[in-house]
């Protein structure tokens, strides 16, 4: 995780030399600049700083992977990568029921929003729980 690290790390840094250029650019009047802009961009360096610290230090907890060794080769990643599901109906009925609860809002029918609410229940039920029953079961 140190290469994502490293990358989040120069991020920030762009970010904090950019923001002050981008205050002192944007200040058309004696206002002060956009601050809009320059919070949004402060926002974003800070967002990056976390996840630059949390990924620097889980990585010195880590064991290094394969692509964080100095000597790393591309047959030392090989094997399970892990468990990709198959094909699932569950998102397209959990957006289905979230396009009811909207347009049910949208409309002011909240009857629709009632039933929507309940529908988007069972579909996220069954989204969660897919692989512990049917063909897929673990």
């Amino acid at each position: 995780m140190k290469s994502e690290a490293w990358i989040f790390g120069v991020t920030t840094v762009f970010l904090v030399l950019v923001t002050p250029a981008y205050w002192l650019v944007t200040d058309a009047s004696d206002r002060g600049g956009d601050w809009t802009g320059t919070s949004a961009l402060v926002m974003t360096g800070l967002l990056t700083l976390m996840v630059t610290l949390y990924l620097g230090f889980h990585a010195k907890k880590m064991d290094p992977r394969p692509e964080d060794r100095k000597d790393g080769e591309i047959a030392d990643g090989a094997g399970e990568l892990g468990f990709f599901p198959p094909y699932s109906w569950w998102p397209l009925w959990c957006g289905l029921t979230l396009a009811v609860i909207v347009f049910g809002m949208a409309v002011s029918a909240w009857w629709m929003v009632i039933i929507g609410f309940a529908l988007g229940t069972l579909a996220t039920a069954g989204l969660v729980f897919e692989y512990y029953r049917g063909e897929h079961a673990h």
